[in-house]
């Protein structure tokens, strides 16, 4: 019954998952972004330099990573409740 359902990987939906994660959608937003980073960066007590850092372990950018989300989601949670703080 499912022999004929095989996945050939022909599915047009799959251009969209060849975009990388890190692809900035409004290109005015990059620098926003960027200065958030070095600001969490700094809170949280990371030395984050200007330009490379790929030596950084993993746990501390992702720890950054994560900051910013949390605070783009509490951004988008305020927006849509209408109360800005």
């Amino acid at each position: 019954m499912y022999q004929n359902q095989q996945n050939t990987g022909n599915n047009s939906n799959n251009s969209s998952s060849n975009n990388s994660g890190s692809s900035v959608v409004v290109p005015e937003a990059k620098q926003a972004l960027n200065n958030m980073k070095y600001e969490i960066a700094n809170e949280l007590g990371i030395n984050l330099k200007q330009g490379y850092n790929g030596d950084m372990p993993s746990r501390q950018a992702g720890y950054i990573g994560g900051y910013m989300v949390k605070r783009l989601i509490e951004q988008a949670e305020r927006a849509m409740s209408g109360s800005q703080k």
